[in-house]
């Protein structure tokens, strides 16, 4: 599942972000130490990969106010091989937003989940169903899907390339209003901290270029007993 899940559009640009996420992106670049960790997820949309049974990612993300809550922190949870949830935390405004993944082929290189992300009880905003399939190779990630935003439907698009267990370069397009492409990477700075910055460009004319940067830290609460259905590109 993906780390950035957009609630709803606000009214202005916080371009301080859009430049901390590209001063991250040219500084982590340029200092890339060798270490060894997983990658999952894009920028924006959900992917077809599962959370490791047993583990627990916790997140802090700052994006833009077009993009979704400015500030906010994540828990993701692998349930077994074929299950995840997920729970935001919003600090501005306060809210709570749930999503849930179940994979229905989970044995690469082919990959097909269905599920919900951008339930919000507290707002009133009603779950968004997806389904999703992916092509994952060692190096090459292909996902294709639709998803249910109110009453109309949109076709969501990505693309990674994993040079190896620390680098992963990721674009993702989610159609429709409100939504944008976006290019980023992730860097797996430990075996389980990882960072990724992200430029978004809005789908909306006039087109705006916003900023995202997400850490991760995740704890293995069970993990060895069960092997994880996400990919450990080598």
């Amino acid at each position: 599942m993906a780390k950035a899940l957009k609630k709803e559009i606000g009214p202005a640009t916080d371009k301080r972000i859009a430049f901390a996420a590209l001063i991250a992106m040219v500084v982590i670049v340029s200092s890339a130490p060798s270490s060894l960790a997983t990658t999952k997820g894009l920028s924006q949309i959900v992917t077809p990969d599962l959370q490791g049974p047993g583990d627990l990612s916790l997140s802090f993300q700052a994006q833009s106010e077009q993009i979704a809550n400015p500030y906010e922190l994540q828990a993701e949870m692998g349930l077994t091989k074929w299950a995840e949830f997920a729970v935001f935390r919003g600090f501005k405004p306060d809210d709570w937003i749930f999503g849930t993944e179940f994979g229905l082929l989970t044995k690469e290189p082919y990959l097909l989940s269905i599920g919900f992300v951008n339930w919000s009880p507290h707002s009133n905003v009603d779950p968004q169903p997806f389904i999703e399939a992916g092509y994952y190779t060692e190096h090459h990630k292909f996902i294709a899907g639709a998803t249910r935003v109110d009453f109309r439907n949109e076709a969501i698009l990505g693309y990674a390339y994993d040079f190896n267990e620390t680098w992963r370069v990721q674009v993702d397009f989610q159609s429709g209003s409100g939504n944008s492409s976006t290019i980023g990477f992730t860097w797996n700075i430990t075996k389980d901290f990882q960072v990724n910055p992200a430029i978004y460009v809005t789908n909306d004319s006039p087109h705006e270029v916003l900023g995202y940067v997400v850490f991760t830290y995740t704890f293995h609460l069970w993990s060895g007993k069960e092997k994880s259905s996400a990919p450990s590109p080598k």
